[in-house]
């Protein structure tokens, strides 16, 4: 569970943020520069105690360190001059690995109120690099806060729907698993966490070797049209234990430099806006069409391997609607892996979207075996399907941390 005092210093934080930088986006990006800005001093600080060197702030980038941001002597006009030069720099420092430099690739101060800066800077200044599950949870509470809907349609999953889908496809310890629209990684790391706990003894210790440990980090990868949810990807990755995490700024729809990549288990909440005019595809989809949902639906289907799975969220549009490329994607489901749909209440994804969804459950391998396909129908997620999503009570009146998913057949 996520620690009280962590939660309020990133509400704090965000506060203060808040009447220089409107956007919550915006919010959750200065929010992460800084921290990982603040978590490179804290390792060189430990470095130091350990007998060790610095490494990343050295040479001529040692005049932006932590500790001399922080230091008393140091004015607010000095302390922003700083700052703002410093993220700037920062993906010029051969001292810091490639991850790190990805991370400030484009980072900037979008304003210049020292009073602000300081305020801001202080509270990060109570966080201390710990990589552990307790940080990853504390930045996943951060990208919740991501609370509107994007310009490509996006919107963040709730947490116990990717659980829920991430249990279905049951992803082994030796698969490849791919989100060609990861957004901020949650589908990836919830499962890792999955895997992680399916390879526990009777007494919680991990039956994984330091070997396939490595292996499996290397199992996951994901891509996404936006830098910025790229870098927020890359910094939720590191924090929940993966040093070389497989990101990628691609675009999964007019792009061809990664068609010939394959995965075990895919799982995704793709885009379902199309720009004006719709998406200009390159000629290798099965399916000749212009809306995002379908193609991605075409190349997930497509990009599994011969016994794969995948869980992916859909508008509802793609079982019913009747133009002809819809039609011609529901023939491929159905001839060559779909095996369950599960349709989900509306109101699942409030406050970001209203769009009535269900999820599509691939297996080719089930496919192959059986000639019908399963509908379920969740009546009740555990939560209210108003604006606020509140947890419902149970029978006894408690509010469980986890609700599980109610299924019917219909």
């Amino acid at each position: 569970m996520l620690n009280v005092d962590t939660r309020r210093r990133i509400d704090t934080a965000r506060d203060i943020l808040v009447g220089k930088v409107p956007d919550p986006k915006s919010q959750v990006e200065q929010i992460t520069i800084a921290l990982i800005y603040k978590f490179m001093d804290d390792m060189d600080a430990e470095s130091e105690e350990l007998g060790g060197v610095r490494k990343f702030f050295t040479g001529e980038f040692a005049r932006y360190g932590w500790a001399k941001l922080m230091n008393p002597s140091v004015g607010g006009h000095e302390m922003l001059g700083l700052y703002a030069e410093g993220i700037t720099k920062m993906p010029e420092n051969p001292g810091i690995p490639a991850l790190f430099r990805d991370i400030f690739k484009n980072a900037y101060l979008p304003y210049r109120d020292p009073e602000t800066l300081k305020s801001f800077l202080k509270v990060i200044d109570e966080f201390t690099y710990d990589h552990s599950e307790r940080l990853g949870d504390a930045f996943e509470y951060l990208l919740s806060i991501l609370g509107s809907q994007g310009d490509a349609g996006q919107f963040r999953t709730p947490r116990h729907i990717i659980d829920f889908m991430v249990e279905v496809v049951g992803p082994r310890k030796d698969e490849k698993v791919l989100d060609p629209a990861c957004g901020t990684a949650g589908f990836l790391i919830s499962a890792y966490k999955h895997i992680l706990l399916s390879n526990l003894d009777e007494n919680g210790t991990s039956k994984l070797t330091p070997d396939e440990k490595g292996k499996l980090a290397q199992n996951f990868k994901g891509y996404d049209i936006s830098p910025d949810m790229v870098r927020l990807s890359l910094v939720n990755m590191y924090l929940h234990g993966f040093t070389d995490p497989h990101i990628f700024e691609y675009d999964t729809l007019t792009s061809e430099e990664r068609w010939n990549e394959y995965a075990d288990v895919i799982l995704a909440n793709p885009p379902f806006m199309s720009p004006k005019g719709g998406i200009i595809p390159h000629k290798r989809f099965s399916i000749q069409a212009k809306r995002s949902e379908v193609l991605f639906v075409d190349y997930m289907a497509e990009h599994l391997t011969p016994n794969g799975r995948a869980a992916i969220i859909v508008p509802e549009g793609i079982i019913f609607q009747s133009q002809t490329a819809y039609k011609d994607l529901r023939k491929l489901l159905v001839e060559s892996s779909l095996v369950a749909v599960v349709s989900l209440p509306a109101g699942c994804f409030n406050p970001y979207s209203g769009v009535k969804t269900s999820i599509l459950i691939l297996d080719k391998s089930i496919a192959r075996q059986s000639h019908t396909i399963a509908f379920f129908k969740i009546e009740k997620d555990g939560y209210g399907l108003g604006a606020q999503r509140r947890p419902l009570c149970n029978d006894k009146g408690d509010k469980p941390e986890i609700c599980p998913m109610h299924s019917d057949l219909p």
